[in-house]
């Protein structure tokens, strides 16, 4: 009896020991994995399917659709992303579209209040004007838009080409920097 005494306390012993390391382990493998995670290169938001409007003291101003918005708040530089493309119109005040822009991707830096549109850039413009461009940037804060790449705009009676841009956001003064063409449009032909 006295030998099964001993034999059960080492048997208590190593079962004891067992637990705590491998509890020691499965806590090392935890921290292992929350060491890995870093904020600043994860979303801090990610959200599917996005149909949303965006007001200015109680007025609504723009509707935003997006197949994915991510969130990155941990960043230096805070930002949206817009990875898969976006749709966005701009409205006025008695809830008309005025503006619409299409775009492959899309980042809205919040601090800065900038847009960086990439891929099919395609702004209109009621009635009837189209601006399209690989690379366009909206500055709200300057109420200002600009491009360094090529730019095709279309109007209702001319169409124009040329290398960079730079407008007020309504549009309603634009400058190409280097034009390559203008052409006026044939109404017959056009439609």
């Amino acid at each position: 009896m006295a030998a099964f005494g001993r034999w059960s306390g080492v048997a208590v012993a190593a079962t004891l020991a067992v637990i705590i390391l491998s509890g020691g382990c499965k806590e090392d493998g935890k921290l292992g994995v929350a060491g890995k995670i870093d904020p600043k290169t994860m979303p801090s938001m990610s959200t599917v399917n996005v149909a949303t409007l965006i007001s200015d003291s109680g007025i609504t101003q723009y509707k935003i659709v997006s197949p994915l918005w991510n969130v990155y708040d941990e960043v230096d530089t805070p930002y949206w992303n817009f990875p898969k493309g976006i749709f966005l119109q701009k409205y006025d005040r008695k809830f008309n579209v005025i503006a619409s822009v299409a775009a492959d991707s899309a980042r809205f830096f919040r601090m800065l209040n900038l847009w960086r549109l990439d891929g099919h850039v395609e702004l209109k413009k009621e009635p009837g004007e189209l601006f399209m461009t690989q690379q366009l940037f909206w500055d709200q804060r300057r109420n200002r838009l600009y491009s360094d790449s090529f730019i095709h705009i279309e109007t209702p009676d001319r169409m124009l080409e040329g290398i960079g841009f730079e407008s007020n956001d309504r549009l309603t003064k634009y400058t190409i920097k280097h034009p390559t063409g203008i052409f006026p449009v044939n109404e017959d032909l056009r439609h």
